[in-house]
């Protein structure tokens, strides 16, 4: 089939999918895979082991299909719109609702069908596999990296997805758009912890979104107090993103926030048990952290923002069995209580009486 013709096919099939953008990258080794493979050697990947694994594979597509000729790299735009539907505590808006892999999977299969049809063999992924998603997107012309390491778009900003498409088929190769980030440092700026050490560098230990999702063990106390009330997640570098003026609500109502999540204060949660946490989190990512991290997040943005109303909840945390939840609901304790009555309570005080 011709280049061009496939091509075309392909991103006609993409846009009847429901993807916001399709553009094609040839399949050879990333741009930046030296620069990853010295990140991941210096230890910046924290718990997250599998960006260590298959350095081979991650780096170079034509090393997870033989025979490939192209990424196909697509985008679908999950903006939920710009207001917390609760103020006192904020979840990452990619996970208001619904799980984006099953989301996205659902489509790539779809694809990867029809391109059979055109004599294709493919392997696809959605942040689940060994590629270098932002640099196979930068290549093919779906956004730019910047300096956050978040893709950006000219017209969806940065609130969207990433998918590839790896495809034996030869496709003609999109060209990559201009870096439009100039010298705003907004993200840099923003973030909490200093996380993003100097432009298109991020120190994930340090980095809410590590801390709150893929750690898996106890937050250090030095940054706890710079978690503030985000729950799951951070948004802050997205969200200042000049970029996303343009951006506009997504469609799909699967994106947008389930209200039986939102109705509850954040001390309901730690009433939780494990059958009703993974009930009011069916189909969510927030699921895959499981509930005993998930109430260190709750135990810890109460330390930060809860009150005496709080403190009964708490207590009944520190009786727990689950050794992370009680440690960390005893500091928020010993932090609510140091702002109730700093001269009565000192900091670094744990398992004061009421």
């Amino acid at each position: 089939m011709d280049p061009v013709i496939a091509k075309r096919n392909v991103k006609f099939i993409a846009t009847k999918l429901g993807f916001d953008d399709c553009r094609v990258a040839p399949a050879r080794r990333a741009r930046h895979a030296d620069e990853f493979l010295r990140w991941a050697a210096e230890g910046k990947a924290g718990d997250m082991k599998w960006l260590e694994r298959d350095p081979e594979r991650r780096t170079d597509p034509r090393n997870i299909l033989p025979g490939a000729q192209a990424v196909i790299c697509l985008a679908l735009n999950y903006y939920p719109g710009p207001v917390d539907p609760n103020p006192a505590y904020q979840i990452a808006r990619y996970s208001w609702n619904e799980d984006y892999h099953d989301i996205v999977e659902e489509k790539l299969r779809d694809l990867d069908l029809a391109m059979q049809e055109l004599g294709g063999t493919q392997r696809y992924y959605v942040d689940t596999g060994p590629v270098l998603e932002r640099d196979m997107a930068t290549e093919s012309g779906l956004g730019w990296n910047g300096k956050s390491c978040v893709q950006i778009h000219r017209r969806m900003g940065a609130w969207f997805f990433l998918a590839e498409l790896i495809t034996t088929l030869p496709l003609e190769s999109d060209k990559p758009t201009q870096n439009y980030c100039g010298k705003c440092t907004a993200c840099i700026d923003t973030c909490p912890t200093n996380a993003i050490t100097r432009p298109h560098h991020v120190d994930a230990p340090r980095c809410i979104s590590y801390l709150t999702i893929e750690h898996k063990g106890s937050i250090p106390e030095e940054l706890r107090p710079l978690i503030g009330n985000r729950l799951y997640g951070c948004d802050d570098c997205l969200a200042v993103c000049p970029w996303n003026r343009f951006a506009k609500a997504s469609h799909d109502i699967r994106f947008h926030a389930r209200a039986e999540v939102f109705e509850h204060q954040l001390r309901d949660f730690l009433a939780l048990t494990d059958e009703e946490f993974r009930s009011l989190f069916r189909k969510s990512p927030i699921k895959r952290i499981k509930r005993n991290r998930f109430l260190r997040n709750v135990c810890v943005v109460l330390g930060n923002v809860g009150d005496c109303g709080d403190l009964s909840a708490l207590e009944a945390a520190v009786e727990t069995e689950d050794s992370l939840i009680a440690e960390h609901a005893s500091w928020a304790i010993s932090q609510i209580k140091e702002r109730m009555d700093p001269t009565k309570y000192p900091s670094g005080a744990r398992n004061l009486p009421a």
